[in-house]
Parts: structure tokens; sequence; C-alpha cells
């Protein structure tokens, strides 16, 4: 009788993973999570310059910047972590923890594109120079260190995201009102604690693929994803009556916006809440109502800031 490949004492496999058609170094740099860095357009964006001359290309510089820098830290978060990643079910496939990346090599990418990474920003301008700098520094610290304390790990990755919401402003030397920063920080913040409370929900506290898991509770993750949520749509509400100007129509472009805005909120805390938004890049790419919800504000903040 022959074998059964397809299950274990503990349960059945997991599915094989299709192979990536990408060399091991490139898919080490998780191209699937530059997605992230679009955040730099942001800034440009809500103060209706993006199209001006030269903005466009340096928030697109900044992009650049972004994705190498960030593609730096992952491989130094693979190489810490590469024993944890091998008891996660997706992380394992991940080149270095598959051990498709040698870890020397592994180290020397992740100091060549970090360097180039840094040298695009800080010919870009020194100031994106600089926030890309407090990145790389802040998320070294993290995966060293940092990640395994309970509260700080959150401000750590949400760090991640809000500088990347600052670099597009800092590049183009475009100011960074009061209401752009609160919407920044706690949609970060949101996106991170929903994050934290996926994993909870689909692997447990006890999984031993992160640390700090263990120092939560889903009540108290759910209670931080919760309120972040409030306080970005208030803010954004708050931007969005301050900066009331009739476009097209005679119609205040900026306060429909909060609908969509609003909508897209809730269906992201939908995946949240079930437990799926482990990979916020995967949420965004695979949800197609969150994509409606999210075309549908880009259309309306499009009229509202160029029309």
């Amino acid at each position: 009788m022959s074998a059964d490949i397809t299950s274990t004492p503990d349960g059945p496999l997991p599915a094989p993973r299709r192979p990536s058609r990408l060399p091991a170094p490139v898919r080490a740099l998780r191209p699937r999570q530059w997605m992230k860095n679009v955040l730099v357009l942001s800034a440009p964006l809500a103060a209706g310059s993006l199209f001006q001359t030269g903005v466009l290309s340096k928030s697109a510089l900044a992009f650049v910047s972004f994705c190498l820098v960030s593609g730096a830290v992952y491989l130094i978060n693979d190489i810490r972590d590469v024993e944890e990643d091998r008891l996660h079910p997706k992380k394992r496939f991940r080149p270095v923890p598959a051990g498709e990346l040698a870890i020397p090599a592994a180290w020397i990418e992740a100091i060549v594109v970090g360097v180039v990474g840094l040298a695009i920003g800080y010919l870009t301008s020194i100031q994106l120079g600089i926030t890309v700098t407090v990145y790389l520094l802040l998320q070294i610290g993290y995966s060293t260190f940092l990640k395994h304390q309970p509260i700080i790990d959150l401000a750590m990755v949400a760090s991640g995201f809000l500088l990347r919401a600052i670099a597009g402003g800092v590049a183009s030397g475009i100011p960074l009102s009061q209401w752009f920063l609160l919407v920044a920080s706690f949609g970060s913040l949101f996106m991170v604690s929903g994050k934290r409370y996926s994993e909870m929900l689909e692997l447990g506290a006890d999984a031993g693929t992160r640390k700090s898991l263990a120092s939560y509770t889903t009540s108290y993750l759910r209670f931080t994803w919760m309120l972040s949520a409030g306080m970005v749509l208030m803010s954004y509400s708050l931007w969005a009556f301050e900066n009331l100007q009739r476009g097209p129509l005679g119609v205040g472009w900026t306060a429909i916006s909060i609908a969509p805005f609003t909508l897209g909120l809730l269906q992201y805390a939908r995946e949240i809440d079930q437990g799926t938004a482990g990979e916020p890049e995967d949420v965004v790419l695979k949800d197609h109502v969150l994509l409606i919800f999210g075309a549908l504000w880009l259309i309306v903040i499009c009229v509202a800031v160029f029309g």
C-alpha cells in the first residue's frame, strides 16, 4: 500500500505553492509589498500638486527609494527570523527560510540594495534621504529587538506606513497638514493592529511565529483597530470639511469623498474581523469590493483637488 503523502498525524499538509518565475533574489525583496510604497503619492495628491512639474518625477524616485530600502529591511528581517518563519504556513516559502537564497548572499543583497536606495533618496532631496534613513534605522531596530516588545512593535510597523506618506511630501517640499498627518498616523495603526488581529485569529498566540502575539489578546487588538478606524474617519472628515471647495457643478466634492472613504474603511474592517487581513497587500489586490470603493474615492478626490 502506498504511503499517504498528503497528510500527517497532525492533520493535512498545506497545499504546495505554485513555483514563481521570478528569481529568488527578486522574490526576497517582496515585490508584492511594493504597493505599500504608493503611499508616497498621497501627500502630493491631497495637495493637488501631483502633476506639477518635478513633483511626479520626485514622487516616482521616492517610490523607487522606498522599494529598495524596504527590500533591504525585508531581507534583514528574513535572515534574523529564519527559524520562526520556517514554522509559518506562508512565510516558510520565502527564499531565505526555504533555502533558495543563502544567508551570506542575502546579507550582500541587503547591503547593496539598501545603499542604492539611500543614494537615490539623498540625490532626490536631503529631506527625503533623511526620511528614508529614519525608516531604515527604525526598521532595523524593530527587526533586531523591538519586534518582541508589545505595543512598541505596533508603533514600529505603523511608523513604516507613516514615513512612506511623509516621504512624498518632503521629496517635493509640499507642506504636510495636521489632518494629513493624523489620517496617515491612525491609518497606519489601523492597518498594523488589524494585521496582528488577523494573525491572532489565523495562527493563535502560541504558534511560535511571532513572539509579541503572546502578549496580546484578541479583545485588546480589536479595541486598537476599532479606535484607530474611528480616529481615521474623524480626521479625514475634518480635513474634508475644512478644505470644502465647490468644484464642478457647484458640488462639495471633498465632503462627498467621505462616503466611499467610509465604505472602504468598513470593507477593510470586515476583512480584519474575519481574520483575513494578515497580509494587507493581498487584501487590496483580492478584495474586489474594496477596489471598487477605492476607485470611487480616487475619482471623487481627483475631481475635488484637480477640478
